[in-house]
């Protein structure tokens, strides 16, 4: 494969930071207290994220999923995939959220998108269980180990947050919003700063031809 886009999905391909919205709605207190820390980097995403989404009772499932259904795309994204699409270069969604928050706002999409990795949860007890097959280090989706399963000359990544970092990192172009251009700049990595989907698919066409 000559070229492959990594794209994360909260706060970059949603206009809203839905999933950070939905730990602080569904685990008010223990978000209040270990969000903070993980933004300071003195927790890992990994031990926050599955301690908040496991202290949620499994019968809110469905409500958070409800909850996540009317978060809107960012402008330019159905243009972006027409765009990678006619070049013949996968979008890969690689998201730390959860993948029925994933699914339900893509919706149609999903069937445009390489692939979708995400945490996926097991509700068939009192409370949610984390289940992810990428879960390494300090990440709950190791977003580097989904981008070594795959081969390619360029590995594009798009992402806003410190969860996109060691993402953006491995990348040879790297598509960043802020708070990630602060961790980016603190790593004197460089990255193209983006508003929306268009001028992506603007500068990769430039670039490209």
């Amino acid at each position: 494969m000559k070229r492959i886009v990594f794209c994360d999905f909260d706060g970059t391909i949603t206009v809203e930071e839905t999933f950070v919205a939905v730990l602080k709605k569904f685990a008010p207190e223990l978000s209040a207290q270990l969000l903070p820390e993980m933004y300071a980097k003195k927790l890992t995403l990994r031990e926050g994220v599955k301690q908040i989404l496991q202290s949620i009772p499994s019968a809110s499932y469905p409500e958070i999923v409800e909850f996540t259904k009317p978060q809107i795309i960012r402008p330019g994204f159905i243009e972006l995939l027409d765009f990678l699409e006619f070049q013949g270069v996968p979008l890969v969604v690689v998201s730390g959220g959860l993948r029925g928050m994933v699914e339900v706002v893509l919706n149609k999409l999903v069937q445009r998108v390489e692939g979708i990795y995400a945490v996926d949860v097991d509700t068939r007890n009192a409370y949610l269980k984390v289940n992810s097959q990428y879960e390494e280090d300090t990440e709950l989706i190791a977003k580097v180990q989904v981008m070594d399963k795959y081969t390619a000359d360029e590995k594009i990544a798009i992402g806003d947050s410190i969860t996109d970092l060691n993402m953006a990192l491995q990348a040879s172009v790297v598509f960043a919003r802020s708070p990630l251009t602060k961790y980016l700049d603190e790593q004197q990595k460089p990255y193209i700063f983006w508003n929306d989907f268009l001028e992506i698919r603007d500068y990769l066409a430039q670039s490209w031809s």
